[in-house]
């Protein structure tokens, strides 16, 4: 490695663990070749995020500010097959002002050495009427920074 990409992985911010949803894999979850469809693994990092945000903010609804996902990534580790539990973990990485980096991981619950997939969601905060981005809500900013 280069001084400058020591320097620059010296200089990112450890992802700080945000929330772990305990999910378990339905029959419906798999595919015709007999495991997890990949769409699924989405889900399970959207339930995740679902339970952080209305954990930290109370029910989700429809308002006039919110969150939106503006890009999505899962790199499939291991084929995941019914009947089993996992563990999602969840971590925020890097903020900007009007978002913030969180990244996934998801484990068998029984096994966490097993990991099936991690990915990642850039979640951006929105004023829905004027269709653009906002600053993140002060709440969130300082639940972000006091981990």
């Amino acid at each position: 490695m280069t001084r400058h990409a020591n320097d620059a992985a010296s200089t990112q911010a450890t992802p700080k663990l945000l929330h772990v949803s305990a999910q378990t894999i339905r029959w419906g979850d798999m595919d015709a070749l007999g495991h997890v469809n990949n769409t699924v693994y989405f889900r399970f990092m959207e339930q995740c995020r679902i339970e952080w945000l209305e954990e930290a903010f109370g029910p989700t609804v429809a308002a006039d500010q919110g969150p939106v996902i503006v890009n999505a990534h899962c790199n499939f580790r291991r084929q995941m097959k019914y009947p089993a539990s996992i563990a999602v973990e969840m971590f925020a990485g890097q903020m900007g002002r009007t978002s913030v980096e969180t990244t996934y991981v998801i484990r068998d619950a029984s096994d966490a050495q097993i990991i099936y997939a991690d990915g990642g969601a850039k979640i951006v905060w929105v004023d829905f009427n004027k269709e653009k981005s906002t600053a993140l809500p002060d709440s969130l900013r300082q639940l972000l920074t006091e981990l």
